[in-house]
């Protein structure tokens, strides 16, 4: 906490010399986030955020909408794991650099777990003619808190499979769905 602390109380000074606008954190809790508004206001959070990834819905997201501090999250298609495009065998063809390949989601019994869940946004996207991902992405922007997110993509044909999110909205119903309720 005290580099954080410290860090914070730089950013602070920039932004009061005005020479940074807006401040903001990565991967707080709100623990941090209320020792750091007295030095100075959080403008902004961004969390991991997605189906497979939903701890921020307890404490963070919620202080941040009754705070008016803006979400960004990223990686809400879970680095693939919700596009629908993952599977063992693509898993099992990752170079051993690749951090997937030593992420406790990526293996068993949870790769399992995640390869079973992807169905659910796949089911609901398919009756818009939306992709796993997108319906992931959809899901995770319906939150009241969440102002934006932060999404992956390597070329241009992954984005034409996504970029539809931002417009795509779920109904309650399909919330429940895709959440599995």
């Amino acid at each position: 906490m005290n580099e954080t602390l410290e860090g914070w109380t730089t950013l602070a000074a920039l932004q009061k010399e005005g020479k940074v606008r807006w401040i903001g954190l990565c991967n707080a809790s709100v623990e941090e986030m209320q020792k750091l508004q007295g030095i100075a206001r959080t403008t902004s959070l961004q969390p991991p955020y997605s189906l497979i990834r939903r701890d921020v819905e307890t404490a963070q997201l919620p202080w941040c909408r009754h705070e008016h501090v803006g979400v960004i999250v990223y990686s809400p298609m879970a680095s693939g794991l919700l596009t629908g495009a993952i599977s063992r065998e693509r898993i099992a063809a990752l170079p051993k650099t690749d951090w997937r390949t030593r992420s406790e989601e990526f293996k068993e019994p949870k790769l399992s777990e995640n390869l079973k869940l992807v169905e659910r946004p796949r089911t609901v996207g398919a009756r818009h003619g939306r992709s796993p991902g997108e319906t992931a992405i959809a899901w995770t922007l319906r939150h009241p808190a969440v102002t934006g997110a932060i999404v992956g993509a390597r070329n241009s044909k992954q984005v034409d499979g996504i970029i539809g999110a931002m417009d795509f909205r779920l109904t309650p119903s399909e919330i429940a769905e895709v959440e599995g309720q």
